[in-house]
């Protein structure tokens, strides 16, 4: 689903080069929000397939690594010479210099941060910019010479060369070695968008319509006359996802819902009600609570919670698999934070942050072909397909929730007893976030149950009882996150009540860190 083809359906394309950077799709999101199909292909890419996608320009993104390194990756030098564009961001910019004849070197000062920028020569890219203006550095090297094909055109106090430009030799090349793409950089969008209609010249006519349409037509030719079961989980994801092929392939789609017994309350009935009863969708139960309870007795450590996890998933679809005639391929609502955070990049440098059991070896160990029309796409333009799909507002603005359920809720060791303590606790604090109007305003919210035991009084009697953690964060694409600001009031309402209503909880404490450096689970 992810091979490097221009969008059939707009003349307009603007393929990113990952080189491996967490923040590398982000910009394949902000060319998009500017109206441009853009996707993710590999560095690998020779530049001969690169112009079969009839790019109006061409970014290559940042990255860990540092281009004078052996194994470094690189490009095709051709695609500098293919006539369009070129904008290359921190590892881009580097390599792009140290392939055209400039000088890559550890940096005096390495910039982690904010960063004051100077623009020393007003051009295209910049208007609409101040000539001052804070921008996000996160490199160890720099570009220390430009050579003969590189004009500096904007500056650090410690970075000399913080963007370059060349025209030399009939190539049309931009450098920043910050990062535009993150909202750290407040006028990063406005250099974006500069590139896309300044530079490149682009109509900017490219909507998410276009790529439900091209998906699913993609998703007819890969599947052909196969069978496919689709994970569905009640999520936004999988629900999206189910929506999707369901438009593409009609009874050729088969859902599939386990219980594993880590769900949020009454979840099962939500799934059933929607897609069996609404859509009409092929759904099958898998009721597997007693075998996944038992695969985590006594485990405590977060990455072995989630491996159990994921291959007692496999055995339960291996299970069901066999009972659906003709199934060969599995769907998945994988989106590129997943991809990602499992180190599955297009560049193979990204760095493993955790594992998902919805990423990886999952196709391979059901012998199934796997079918992926999300992977590309962040959690809110995942809505917005939802949206055009016709799902209704209740499925597409549910938060997220993590695929091994609330077992990485339950900090420590998992039972039936501490997954009903916390299903209570976060059932009140929804009913709460959602009486408050607060739901749409946060992106994630949810209740932790401590392996904490602490005093209470309570009826002018010593407790000695369980701790509840709230999280709730805002994010546009969860890939960086800040804690939410609920109000007080709300806040007290919800410790209340928990502390009242839920048995065997008497503290209630709420989470204030950011990702990074937390990440937005606990576990």
């Amino acid at each position: 689903m992810s091979t490097p083809t221009a969008d059939p359906s707009s003349a307009e394309c603007i393929p990113v080069l990952d080189f491996g950077g967490q923040t590398a799709q982000l910009i394949c999101r902000r060319v998009r929000e500017a109206g441009v199909f853009s996707k993710l292909v590999a560095p690998s890419i020779s530049a001969p397939a690169l112009a079969a996608m009839k790019p109006a320009g061409i970014i290559l993104s940042g990255g860990p690594a540092s281009v004078y390194e052996p194994d470094a990756p690189t490009c095709d030098p051709a695609i500098f010479d293919l006539g369009v564009p070129v904008l290359g961001i921190c590892y881009g910019l580097q390599l792009a210099a140290h392939l055209l004849g400039g000088r890559v070197t550890p940096g005096k000062h390495r910039e982690f941060g904010r960063a004051a920028l100077t623009i020393d020569r007003p051009g295209e890219l910049w208007k609409g910019v101040p000539a001052t203006t804070t921008v996000w550095m996160s490199h160890g090297d720099q570009v220390a010479s430009t050579g003969d094909l590189f004009v500096p055109i904007a500056s650090t106090p410690t970075c000399p060369n913080a963007a370059v430009t060349s025209n030399a030799r009939g190539r049309r090349f931009f450098g920043v070695q910050f990062h535009p793409e993150v909202t750290h950089t407040p006028h990063g969008t406005d250099i974006l968008r500069n590139f896309v209609y300044e530079v490149c010249r682009c109509r900017g006519e490219w909507r998410m319509a276009d790529f439900a349409n091209v998906a699913a037509q993609r998703a007819r030719d890969l599947i052909g006359s196969a069978h496919v079961i689709c994970g569905l989980s009640g999520g936004v994801d999988s629900s999206v996802v189910a929506a999707l092929l369901h438009k593409a392939i009609g009874s050729q789609l088969h859902c599939v819902f386990v219980d594993t017994g880590l769900l949020r309350r009454g979840e099962r009935d939500l799934v059933e009600s929607t897609f069996r009863d609404h859509f009409r969708i092929d759904l099958h139960v898998v009721d597997a609570e007693a075998e996944f309870l038992s695969d985590l007795a006594g485990v405590t450590e977060p990455q072995e919670k989630r491996k159990r996890i994921g291959k007692r998933f496999i055995d339960v679809f291996k299970a069901k698999a066999g009972s659906i005639p003709n199934a060969t391929m599995l769907a998945q609502g994988t989106l590129y934070p997943d991809v990602i955070e499992s180190g599955h990049g297009h560049s193979g440098k990204a760095a493993g942050i955790k594992l998902h059991h919805n990423v990886g070896g999952l196709p391979a160990q059901l012998g199934f072909k796997l079918v992926e029309p999300l992977r590309d796409l962040f959690k809110d333009e995942v809505r917005k397909l939802g949206g055009v799909l016709g799902l209704p507002d209740h499925l597409i603005w549910r938060h997220p929730f993590p695929g091994p359920g609330l077992a990485v809720r339950v900090l420590g060791e998992v039972t039936k007893a501490k997954l009903e303590l916390l299903r209570a606790a976060d059932e009140i604090l929804l009913e709460e976030i959602v009486a408050a109007d607060l739901y749409r305003k946060t992106s994630q919210v949810f209740a932790v149950l401590l392996p904490v035991q602490s005093v209470g009084v309570m009826g002018d009697g010593r407790t000695y009882e369980s701790t509840v953690a709230l999280r709730a964060v805002e994010s546009e694409d969860f890939m960086t996150a800040d804690w939410s600001r609920i109000p007080y009031d709300v806040l007290a309402r919800v410790s209340n009540r928990i502390i009242n209503e839920v048995r065997g909880v008497n503290r209630v404490v709420y989470d204030i860190s950011s990702k990074p450096p937390s990440t937005i689970e606990w576990e």
